[in-house]
């Protein structure tokens, strides 16, 4: 009996997304970008007001972030849904990129790919070193960790270690990059072509209105972050890559929880 010789299992083919037009691309960029400004430079100092204390800028800073982070996911789910007519996990996950690496070359995916992700992630930590824009006292989580009114405020404090976590999970993980890589990367290729990973690191950078002095520097992310994400078709290399800085964040204001 001929013996019958099996091909490489490779991955399925991708799903085929609908392409953004330039102003469609703009307006996603737009309900994500200025809400979080507003909330930064206008509701933040009035929420300020309200909670009072020394600590009273930090945590009011920290309360409307979240909220913009929210506003994203919810934006993500939204669209995905208007777009697919369901969210089921099947669906979700082809439109937002949500798989392991994919081999430019032999289409598999996992597997070794996910080494790649210790470059990437170790580049990020080298991009934080770099020297940045002045950033305004108040508004620097690093000061305010590292001074004594907030590792008071935050001894014992188990509560704001929760809301600090689940700002962490929007930022890296349900908002920024599902929104930025997992919703708009793919669908940028129609307007932007081989270039569309540039594109959307620049306005990955640009977004960042609510605090303008990183935007220089979230510029590096456009080759740390969007194009792995582009070359291996896979949002979840963004999450991950990215969430390493949440990690460290969290590993930090836990420290000081447990002082």
């Amino acid at each position: 009996m001929a013996t019958t010789q099996h091909e490489p299992i490779r991955a399925a083919e991708p799903t085929v997304l609908e392409q953004y037009s330039l102003a469609r691309i703009l307006g996603t960029w737009a309900a994500a970008a200025l809400p979080m400004a507003v909330l930064a430079w206008l509701v933040t100092p009035r929420l300020a007001g309200v909670l009072h204390g020394p600590t009273a800028m930090p945590r009011a800073l920290i309360l409307a972030l979240l909220t913009g982070l929210v506003w994203q996911f919810v934006l993500v789910v939204v669209l995905v849904y208007r777009e697919q007519g369901t969210l089921r996990w099947g669906v979700v996950k082809d439109a937002l990129w949500l798989h392991s690496p994919r081999s430019p070359k032999t289409g598999r995916r996992g597997g070794v790919l996910w080494f790649v992700a210790i470059p990437l992630i170790a580049a990020l930590a080298v991009e934080e070193l770099l020297p940045t824009l002045p950033t305004p006292l108040l508004r620097d989580m690093s000061l305010f960790l590292g001074s004594e009114a907030g590792q008071s405020f935050l001894a014992s404090n188990w509560t704001w270690l929760a809301i600090i976590v689940l700002l962490q999970i929007f930022n890296t993980v349900l908002g920024e990059e599902l929104l930025f890589r997992g919703l708009l990367l793919p669908r940028m290729n129609g307007r932007f072509g081989r270039w569309d990973w540039v594109a959307n690191g620049v306005l990955f950078a640009l977004y960042h209105l609510h605090e303008p002095w990183v935007i220089p520097q979230a510029l590096l992310d456009t080759f740390i972050v969007a194009y792995p994400a582009k070359r291996y078709r896979s949002a979840l290399l963004g999450i991950v890559v990215h969430s390493a800085q949440s990690l460290v964040f969290i590993a930090l204001t836990l420290r000081l929880v447990l002082a």
